[in-house]
């Protein structure tokens, strides 16, 4: 069934998304790499298209769909697909040109996300991993899936006080740089959006806000609505 004739169960008309239309500015010190000796309007689908983007901050890599095509001109990448009306390339289109302009925004600039840790005794403090917890970590085999590069033995961890019995350690990735301006206060920054996010995601599962004291951590401006305590 197509678009036009599907059945509406709202009278409000549609609107569709141009986020994948959008052209993605490319700063000067910014270089991108296309897939290989291909153009950057190759749709072939008989090799696996890898665009590079490298910046002062570092470099990341990003598998390109082969339905996606990409249009570099004067400083501006834009990003489109074959058939437009085809539902799983439209999905690609929004998808690839976030995944590349969050790319392009991390090795210039880099992104930065703070966590706040609200409760009585909760803090926060970045220490180096004792040497012999290290030697331990590198006799134990860790396994890494084909094509997926093994990741350094992280050199420092945050020592959290949570209200636990005993401190919370989280060990931090190499790629990630982590501060602690203040005791209940975490800065997290890197290059790579999703993994900074997954991190703090990591950290934030030892202690979720709860509803009725208002304690946890929070993820950036993340607030939550107080419940009342029912009274006997």
């Amino acid at each position: 069934m197509s678009r036009l004739t599907t059945r509406q169960l709202h009278t409000t008309c549609i609107r569709s998304s141009h986020i994948g239309s959008t052209s993605i500015p490319i700063p000067k010190p910014v270089q991108l790499r296309f897939p290989f000796d291909l153009p950057a309007t190759s749709t072939s689908t008989g090799l696996t298209r890898t665009l590079s983007v490298t910046g002062p901050l570092g470099q990341q890599s990003l598998s390109i769909p082969h339905p996606v095509v990409l249009d570099n001109q004067q400083g501006e990448l834009s990003v489109s697909v074959l058939d437009v009306e085809d539902r799983k390339q439209r999905s690609l289109w929004g998808l690839t040109r976030t995944l590349i302009n969050n790319a392009v925004v991390g090795v210039s600039t880099g992104y930065k996300l703070e966590l706040r840790l609200v409760g009585v005794g909760y803090r926060a403090a970045v220490e180096p991993i004792p040497e012999a917890l290290i030697a331990l970590q590198k006799q134990i085999p860790r396994a890494v899936k084909p094509g997926q590069a093994i990741l350094p033995t992280p050199s420092q961890r945050i020592n959290l006080k949570l209200g636990y019995a005993h401190p919370v350690y989280v060990d931090i990735p190499e790629d990630i740089q982590v501060s602690t301006p203040a005791p209940t206060s975490v800065i997290l920054s890197g290059t790579d959006k999703q993994r900074l996010g997954l991190f703090a995601a990591k950290i934030r599962r030892w202690r979720k806000p709860e509803p009725y004291r208002g304690k946890g951590i929070f993820v950036g401006d993340e607030t939550i609505k107080l419940k009342e305590v029912k009274k006997k």
